[in-house]
């Protein structure tokens, strides 16, 4: 991979920024070059996003590029559960790297990182108690 000096960055802007949302969470990345440090909401990313699966999920953007130790982020996330606030991250931060270096958008993209999962909750029906289950049917 690349190392820092090697990043196709204009100097003059060193922080590259990205949205990602997923369900009901949204997050708001800046990246920058750095040591690795990662913050979300002011806390460590594995002190906010407790579980480890969700952590991976997260930064494996970063991962598949090999920039471990090579960029900061700080991250502002809201909405939804720790899952979906994970996957919006991940969005996120895909973006931002696409914007750090455009040569990466290939490989992020062929992993699946540029692409916005679109499910959504679906709604609820009227004369059913949720979105697709039925109040039992009686014959008599």
């Amino acid at each position: 991979m690349k190392s820092e000096n090697e990043l196709n960055i204009d100097k003059n802007s060193s922080i590259f920024i990205g949205t990602g949302r997923r369900k009901k969470s949204s997050a708001k990345i800046k990246l920058s070059i750095g040591n690795g440090n990662i913050k979300v909401n002011s806390k460590n990313i594995n002190e906010y996003l407790e579980l480890e699966y969700a952590v991976k999920i997260a930064l494996s953007p970063i991962k598949l590029l090999n920039l471990d130790n090579k960029v900061n982020a700080i991250i502002k996330v809201h909405g939804g559960g720790k899952i979906g606030q994970a996957h919006a991250i991940l969005l996120g931060i895909a973006r931002a790297l696409e914007n750090m270096d455009p040569n990466y958008r290939e490989s992020l993209k062929k992993a699946g990182f540029l692409t916005r999962d679109s499910k959504i909750k679906e709604r609820k029906k009227p004369g059913q108690p949720k979105a697709r289950k039925k109040f039992q049917f009686s014959k008599r």
